[in-house]
């Protein structure tokens, strides 16, 4: 499973908690992964995935953002991940429960 590489990457190379699924009530700076889609094609697979960055300001969730941007173009280092292009990124404030996030999703080749 791409998201279990990526989220292992993340963890090596991060100093804050990487989450698959958001624990309620948690605050502060933490980063949520999340497939969102995928193809696959003679043995070729694609995903895309998407990194959400939490904080306690809308400022240090844009630098969280950049700093996972700059992490995940060195994903291309690990073995079997053959291609990583972010897709796209923005503010993705969370409006229910008012934390601040910003979301980068990565285009990600593998085999």
């Amino acid at each position: 499973m791409i998201e279990l590489v990526v989220k292992e990457f993340l963890d090596n190379n991060l100093n804050i908690p990487v989450l698959l699924e958001k624990e309620r009530k948690l605050t502060g700076k933490f980063v949520l992964l999340e497939k969102t889609g995928g193809t696959s094609r003679n043995q070729l697979h694609s995903a895309t995935v998407a990194v959400q960055s939490y904080a306690d300001s809308l400022y240090e969730a844009a630098l969280l953002n950049q700093e996972i941007k700059d992490v995940m173009s060195n994903l291309v280092k690990i073995e079997n991940v053959s291609g990583v292009h972010l897709n796209s990124d923005y503010n993705f404030t969370d409006t229910e429960t008012k934390q601040y996030r910003y979301q980068a999703v990565f285009d990600i080749n593998y085999c």
